[in-house]
């Protein structure tokens, strides 16, 4: 568990490390690598006009990729969920609008240009204000997470298996209107949801892969091999089959981070996951500017290898930034001032996995 406070690194003020659920962290570490692997991938191929050797890892990861980030996210929510409604807005609702305008003003500032050469530049204060109805660019996630947890608070006298059943209907139905909010939280609510229904299901789960890792591992192996299969065949994309594999997509992150703080390696995947909302928040520059620059001089020819190193520049790059940030005294991009407090800061325990 991590302190309360107003970081986006920490979601916090700075606890112990040693406070953290070790797991919790590798895991979240693992999906913000495969977020940014995703969109530095589909970004490069599609620019370039072909496909590369990361392509396969991308088709992967999809069927769990974030069904596995939304679930963690859900994992402390039964901590807090019965907190007055005043302090639970101002930590899950105005902390993650705090970073949601300053980004997609950044994020918009540099394509502002070229959406004016497409439609002139009356047009775009209109795409500006449009982008708080409809979720701008990388930004979708901490747009989406503030309304999951409303709904989750405003539902949580109701019957849960209930809610359960629509939730898992609801990404059955694989409802398709073109707005990304109503999209997206039809198809990924069930996975946040179950994070906060199971959640000691799931810390067992974490548990017995910790008390026999052989197992763990091999149950590891078989998953991968029928993930890997599904994925090839195309099944992975039926019903009720998409719905299986991003949960047990989530249950393989949850028992590979687990494996992970078992053994201690792999520390940095463990930083990621503790600054996982840094990363999804700055990745876009520095991917976006290693991607412009490796087509443009052709420095690199292959796809895959180019795809590789805009994902690891745009991982390296992000917390690169956030440190300048803290260095310049721009605290504000990462960490949200007193100003914008509606609710007393406490000192006390805060949810480490919905940072």
């Amino acid at each position: 568990m991590a302190s309360s406070g107003t970081s986006a690194a920490s979601g916090g003020a700075k606890a112990p490390s040693a406070a953290r659920v070790d797991w919790v962290d590798y895991a979240k570490g693992v999906c913000i690598v495969m977020v940014v692997m995703m969109h530095s991938v589909l970004g490069v191929e599609l620019a370039a006009g072909e496909s590369g050797f990361m392509h396969l890892l991308v088709a992967f990861a999809k069927p769990f990729r974030m069904p596995d980030f939304f679930l963690i996210s859900g994992l402390f929510l039964p901590l807090v969920i019965d907190r007055d409604w005043r302090t639970y807005l101002d930590r899950k609702v105005v902390h993650f609008a705090y970073f949601y305008v300053v980004w997609v003003t950044i994020q918009f500032g540099f394509k502002a240009p070229a959406f004016a050469a497409e439609t002139g530049w009356r047009d775009v204060g209109l795409l500006y204000l449009q982008s708080f109805i409809e979720p701008f660019g990388t930004l979708w996630f901490i747009y989406l997470l503030p309304v999951f947890f409303v709904v989750t608070k405003l539902t949580r006298n109701l019957p849960p298996l209930a809610i359960w059943l629509i939730a898992a209907a609801l990404e059955t139905a694989r409802i398709t209107t073109g707005w990304t909010a109503i999209d997206e939280f039809c198809a990924r609510f069930v996975y946040f949801y179950s994070g906060y229904l199971f959640a000691p299901y799931v810390f067992a789960l974490s548990d017995r892969a910790r008390s026999h890792p052989v197992r763990a591992l091999a149950a590891l192996a078989t998953w991968a091999l029928v993930n890997a299969g599904l994925v090839a065949s195309g099944a992975s994309e039926w019903k009720i089959v998409s719905l299986l594999l991003g949960f047990t997509g989530a249950g393989a992150i949850i028992t590979s981070g687990t494996l992970l703080a078992r053994a201690g390696w792999c520390n940095f995947l463990r930083f990621c996951g503790e600054h996982s909302i840094v990363i999804y928040l700055a990745f876009f520059l520095p991917m976006a500017a290693t991607r412009t620059l490796l087509l443009h001089t052709g420095i690199i020819s292959d796809i895959g290898a180019m795809s590789l190193i805009v994902t690891i520049v745009g991982v390296v790059g992000s917390l690169a930034i956030w440190r300048t940030a803290l260095l310049l005294h721009a605290d504000f991009l990462f960490e949200r001032p007193d100003a914008f407090w509606i609710a007393p800061k406490k000192a006390g325990p805060a949810l480490q996995a919905a940072e």
